[in-house]
């Protein structure tokens, strides 16, 4: 199973830090359609699953 980089991602980091900033915006605008995001959303079990789509207000 290929491993997720997603919790290590530097633009994640910038956006949990200030999610108002020009970087902030733009990971959250790119985690709508991209393909990695959704695959490590799928490789999480469910209790962290729901808790990443509480924190980032997800509708996926």
């Amino acid at each position: 199973m290929k491993k997720h980089m997603c919790d290590q991602c530097k633009l994640r980091a910038k956006y949990d830090k200030s999610p108002k900033s020009v970087i902030g915006r733009f990971w959250r605008w790119h985690i709508n359609f991209c393909p990695g995001w959704k695959a490590y959303l799928k490789s999480l079990d469910d209790e962290k699953k729901t808790e990443i789509k509480k924190h980032y207000k997800l509708n996926i």
